[in-house]
């Protein structure tokens, strides 16, 4: 008790925890004093966001993919994966939706489509950046995969505002074994490319893909030395078709205790509670552990996927904005308003 006590004053006093210290937190198996970080996480964002939470509609608009990542059921060999490519003119209207609904940003997300890539045209992603952008006046988040770095600026002046490029794990062994065929370095280091073209970047980390506690931190670490603008954890799902796809997942707890690190390293960056993996079922324990953002917000009735578990509270109506409030007001919480997340952005950039 007095080494969790040690570490967790230690966070909340803003000093450097060592790796040791977060193998430790990452480690808790205890529910006592697993609720004592959660706390802390929680004391954390209390002191940078208040009771404001924020919420990111989600729009996956192309589910193929020239990759094969192999803990993903959209990956490019998978027979049993739902492929569709939604027109310009629908992406739009569901963002106008969404942005109605009072998300706060549009998440455009697609798997690395050969439509575009091996063509290497991306003028009408470009345009269907911009439109968003201009018809929703939201922030706009694009995860397109390994975009090509000297096409950067032009996604920034299409008006996309993030760019979102997931490692799953910043161990280069387990990743080459995860992401068949694609180079470590380059996708951690198109990172900061973004950056550099002006964009608040997103990683994030796959937990039960077969890392040990020692790749944890590592990933925990590696983000907060990248200093990201939001730091994302998610539990891996079992996917149909693919080849991990009779591993379990992993204890719901270690996704919780990755919240609650990366909210004490992380400070005043996002942490995503996502509604991928639990639903909205699982929206409550991953505020109580000191997310910030609720990620993964899909309108039923569009024929919209989500990412680990395809079809999860989608088309009960449970994935909206109207759901999530329900949540945050039972745990004294509440949905910012748009002024305050463009206000944060704002804020990010200027340093």
């Amino acid at each position: 008790m007095s080494k969790l006590n040690h570490i967790i004053d230690k966070a909340l006093d803003e000093e450097q925890l060592n790796p040791g210290e977060i193998e430790y937190l990452l480690s808790l198996e205890d529910r006592g004093d697993q609720e004592r970080l959660f706390a802390a996480a929680c004391k954390v964002r209390s002191k940078y966001f208040g009771d404001k939470i924020f919420a990111y509609g989600f729009v996956y608009f192309s589910t193929f993919c020239q990759n094969d990542c192999k803990f993903c059921f959209y990956r490019n060999s998978n027979p049993k994966s739902p492929r569709y490519r939604k027109d310009p003119e629908e992406v739009l209207a569901i963002a106008e939706a969404l942005s109605e609904s009072g998300v706060h940003l549009i998440d455009l997300t697609m798997g690395e489509d050969p439509l575009y890539y091996r063509n290497h045209d991306f003028s009408d992603l470009l345009e269907i950046v911009s439109a968003v952008k201009e018809n929703t006046e939201l922030p706009v988040m694009a995860s397109f995969g390994l975009w090509p770095e000297e096409k950067l600026t032009d996604l920034r002046h299409a008006g996309a505002d993030w760019y979102a490029c997931y490692q799953e794990t910043h161990t280069p062994d387990l990743y080459r074994e995860l992401r068949v065929n694609q180079d470590f370095n380059s996708r951690l280091n198109f990172k900061s490319k973004a950056r550099q073209a002006g964009f608040l970047i997103e990683d994030g980390i796959l937990l039960g893909v077969g890392e040990s506690i020692k790749d944890r931190v590592r990933s925990v670490k590696m983000m907060s030395d990248l200093e990201v603008d939001q730091g994302r954890v998610m539990s891996f799902v079992p996917q149909s078709g693919t080849p991990l796809s009779e591993k379990g997942g992993p204890p719901e707890y270690l996704e919780l205790l990755v919240i609650a690190v990366l909210r004490l390293l992380l400070r005043d960056s996002l942490v995503p509670a996502s509604l991928d993996v639990a639903g909205i079922a699982g929206l409550k324990d991953r505020l109580k552990a000191g997310a910030n953002v609720v990620t993964s917000i899909i309108p039923p009735s569009t024929g919209l996927k989500g990412v680990s578990n395809s079809e999860l509270d989608i088309e009960e109506g449970k994935r909206t904005v109207a759901g999530v409030k329900e949540v945050l007001e039972d745990n004294d919480l509440r949905l910012a308003n748009v002024s305050e997340y463009k206000e944060w952005i704002k804020k990010r950039r200027e340093g």
